[in-house]
């Protein structure tokens, strides 16, 4: 289905940037939830059975309408999250990327496959994995990235041959309520459904689809999984972070200023792997953080139009601006300084771009993720203490490395506890969708992406297996037993499997 379920209340939805109201949308109550999860149960046969080649026709279908309506689509995305005009056009180029990608691949991604069997007495055996899609993929998004985020799931679960039912965030609902009208215009069928609404709406797709992806705050993933668990139904959670970046002595400081800047200001810091911790070795700590505060107030903050003139959205809502506040706040309490930044700029929900250095691990903003435009930096003595503290997190969602030595890159990636690792980088893994994207510890659980497992992750493995032949009337090792043919099987396995003469007999 792509309309909206009738509510009995609505949602409000406000520009940051300004307070002023955008739209609304209906708050969707748990039972009209269940029946659009019903309805899609219904729908969903016949869209497996397009197979990967009929249902990539329909997204690319869908592909064309957003590149028709791609400026539209950004001002929404615009009017609702206050974010910086080339970074609401990104999350429209995410859409057609991902389209692109998936549905190139997905006839090759979901083929069946046909292994060898593990030893020569398997050899009378055909054997098959199939893959079978999940009847209905519940998808539950943030307000950070009110189109893109969905993208990044509603499209190879789509090709999959699941329905989807895509909840949004209550604070950045419109994007995800013009691709449903834009599936609805190209003749996509009802396997795809969006519905609005609060906590009770979530809670609603959570306790109904067949496979759950959630991204969001570890807090709710953990209710989420204790849900989920009750029913053994599979899920992906995407959680929380508090992504280190590691400079070391040998860095091209200039790259390094420039990525980090972006890596830790992107989508004003609220951005799942932004870089949110700095650990830079002493000999080039005073270099590198005079680069970095040049970058950073160099930076244009404001509300943006059609015109890119600015760098830095605003915050996603007013309880954003308070967690920046209240770390930095509390930082200097402690004895951290300020260079650059540091305070609400006094228009809407914008934040100046901070770097804070004079920083250590008892204070909050080096132990809870922050979301917002904050850089705080440290010095370490040498690369053992820099990989120790990164390390020193309950979050492990990815990090990066920057070095003049690869292979000294390399190195260092494998001791860092995170899902992925940029070597002189930032946030690439991201925009690599052929690397599995997913976080470590209390940054979540599975991952996105990653070639055919991105594809796959929708689907359940179904294993096939039949005579290679028709030729014998029962196998050898069916009733009757006899010591012969036993003594045949186990001399076979033996021969295969023992090491040493002995153990032959």
């Amino acid at each position: 289905m792509t309309s909206i379920p009738v509510a009995e209340a609505t949602i409000v939805v406000r520009n940051p940037a300004n307070d002023q109201v955008v739209g609304s949308v209906a708050d969707t109550s748990a039972g009209a939830v269940a029946d659009a999860i019903a309805a899609l149960r219904g729908h969903q046969p016949h869209w497996e059975s397009l197979g990967p080649a009929g249902r990539s026709e329909v997204l690319f279908a869908l592909q064309d309408w957003i590149l028709d309506n791609a400026a539209r689509l950004a001002d929404v995305v615009q009017s609702e999250s206050g974010k910086a005009r080339a970074e609401a056009e990104l999350e429209v180029t995410a859409w057609v990327d991902l389209i692109s990608y998936w549905g190139r691949n997905a006839e090759r991604f979901l083929a069946d496959e046909h292994p060898a069997p593990h030893s020569p007495l398997g050899r009378i055996k055909k054997l098959t994995t199939r893959y079978r899609p999940y009847a209905v993929v519940g998808v539950i998004t943030p307000w950070n990235y009110p189109l893109a985020m969905g993208a990044m799931d509603i499209v190879p679960a789509l090709l999959a041959g699941a329905a989807v039912l895509h909840k949004p965030s209550e604070v950045t609902p419109l994007s995800a309520v013009e691709i449903a009208r834009g599936w609805a215009e190209v003749g996509g069928p009802p396997v795809f459904t969006v519905v609005t609404g609060g906590a009770s709406a979530g809670a609603a797709v959570v306790d109904g689809a067949d496979f759950l992806q959630f991204t969001g705050s570890t807090a709710t993933g953990r209710i989420i999984a204790r849900q989920r668990a009750e029913t053994f139904r599979p899920y992906s959670l995407e959680l929380g972070g508090k992504d280190p970046a590691i400079v070391l002595a040998d860095a091209d400081l200039d790259r390094a200023a420039h990525g980090i800047a972006w890596g830790a200001l992107l989508n004003a810091g609220q951005t799942c792997v932004s870089i949110e911790r700095v650990y830079v070795e002493a000999p080039v700590y005073e270099a590198f953080v005079a680069k970095l505060t040049e970058r950073v107030q160099a930076l244009r903050v404001g509300q943006d139009d059609r015109e890119f003139r600015y760098d830095v959205g605003a915050l996603a809502n007013q309880q954003q601006v308070e967690i920046v506040r209240r770390h930095i706040d509390e930082a200097v309490a402690a004895g951290a300084r300020i260079l650059t930044g540091g305070r609400p700029t006094g228009v809407g929900t914008f934040f100046e771009p901070t770097v804070l250095v004079d920083v250590d691990h008892s204070m909050s903003c080096l132990r809870e993720e922050t979301f917002g435009p904050t850089i705080p930096v440290i010095k370490v003595a040498d690369e053992h203490e820099a990989v120790e503290l990164a390390n020193d997190s309950e979050y492990g969602l990815s990090a990066s490395i920057w070095t003049g030595d690869r292979q000294r890159g390399h190195r260092l990636a494998r001791r860092l506890d995170a899902g992925a690792v940029n070597i002189n980088d930032s946030i690439a893994n991201v925009f690599s969708f052929t690397i599995p994207m997913g976080g470590w510890k209390q940054s979540g659980v599975g991952a996105r992406f990653g070639g055919a497992a991105g594809i796959r992750k929708y689907c359940r493995q179904q294993a096939l297996t039949e005579p290679a032949a028709l030729a014998m009337p029962r196998e050898v090792y069916w009733f009757p037993y006899s010591k012969a043919k036993s003594g045949f099987a186990f001399t076979l396995v033996r021969a295969l499997g023992a090491r040493g003469r002995r153990r032959l007999r």
